[in-house]
């Protein structure tokens, strides 16, 4: 297989994943109802993008092509009222969140297809473990070489995206510290974190190439990088966000995304370089551990400063371009979040403290997702 041509698309335009988890009502551990919710949902005969993920109680629900924070907003709030109500069927419960707080990867099983098979026999039990639930958002390029310097100048504030969407404190039953467990089972494979930095399409493909001729690559699939270019999509893709805990929130991620990748193309305030990524897997950790209170460095200046100064900062930056996507109600929310600290990890962590079980909190989340 060679590299597939990049197809043009509408520049700025989105696509949105989410990943969910599918639990039980007694319990409220993960269930093996993939199928079962499927089925139901292809009884209802609407053209949504609902799809099994590498194990059972797990599904991925995604948007067709957006323009804008309302479009984006519509469309996954349809898809989750549906999907919520063939739920209501089987008597199992929806949520967002990164990682389900008390499930065991041991007791999951893969979701049997050719890919998630292959999948499981290359990575062990690092398939199991993959049990995770991200956002991932794509955005519309009109050419190849946009598209790869756009990709680079977005790694910059993958930081920004973790800190963000951070919804994952909680891992088999114990609290990891951390805001984003979630990305350290992603961080185990060995294509993830960043992309090479090449500028051309062509250079990609020569790149894409070599990598194929190791025998360890197939296809665009097999790199886990936190940012990626999807050609057959015309799109790159934003792949470092754990699921939030409402489709409201994932929409104004995905809003955010959007008006600075605005910013970043209209105004260009400076050209990809190696050294940009001095600091890029020291920043990443900081927005995984720490969220908002983590350290962000500077990779031009070296200054150091906490994560949210340095979002409430590019907030400022991309205002006009928010405004000019009448997606700057949606960028405030997220203000209004950074400035009272208030997150999706703050509010599981808040649950666990009044119930001192995470079956509640679970069952809460689902209650949210409802709402």
């Amino acid at each position: 297989m060679t590299l597939p041509p990049f197809s043009s698309s509408r520049p700025l335009t989105l696509g949105v994943e989410l990943e969910l988890q599918l639990v039980n009502t007694y319990d409220y551990d993960l269930v093996d109802s993939t199928t079962d919710l499927l089925r139901l949902l292809k009884k209802k005969g609407k053209d949504w993008d609902v799809k099994p993920e590498i194990t059972q109680g797990m599904v991925e629900m995604a948007t067709g092509i957006c323009t804008s924070h309302a479009d984006v907003f519509g469309q996954l709030d349809e898809i989750r009222q549906g999907i919520v109500e063939c739920a209501d069927r089987l008597d199992i419960g929806v949520c967002g969140g990164g990682t389900h707080a008390f499930q065991h990867w041991s007791e999951r099983r893969i979701y049997d297809t050719p890919r998630f098979d292959q999948l499981s026999s290359l990575y062990g039990y690092l398939a199991k473990q993959f049990t995770i639930f991200g956002q991932h958002v794509h955005v519309g390029c009109d050419n190849a070489d946009e598209a790869l310097i756009l990709l680079h100048l977005l790694s910059g504030f993958i930081p920004h995206f973790i800190a963000l969407s951070a919804s994952s404190p909680f891992v088999q039953g114990n609290d990891t510290g951390f805001h984003s467990a979630r990305l350290n089972s992603v961080f185990s494979f060995p294509l993830s974190g960043r992309a090479p930095l090449v500028e051309t399409w062509d250079s990609f493909g020569e790149y894409f190439d070599s990598m194929m001729a190791t025998g360890i690559v197939k296809s665009m699939k097999d790199f886990y990088w936190d940012i990626r270019p999807k050609p057959e999509y015309g799109t790159i893709e934003v792949r470092v966000m754990d699921t939030p805990l409402t489709v409201g929130k994932a929409a104004q991620i995905a809003a955010f995304i959007q008006s600075l990748a605005r910013y970043l193309t209209l105004e260009r305030p400076y050209s990809p370089q190696e050294k940009d990524y001095l600091v890029y897997t020291f920043n990443r950790f900081q927005a995984c551990r720490f969220g908002y209170e983590g350290v962000y460095v500077s990779p031009r200046n070296h200054e150091h400063r906490s994560l949210s100064e340095e979002i409430l900062d590019t907030l400022d930056k991309i205002e006009s371009h928010a405004i000019a996507l009448k997606a700057d109600e949606a960028c405030a929310a997220l203000r209004r979040e950074v400035l009272t600290a208030s997150s999706d990890v703050d509010w599981l962590r808040r649950q666990h403290a009044q119930t001192k079980s995470l079956a509640e909190v679970v069952q809460r989340q689902c209650a949210r997702w409802r709402a």
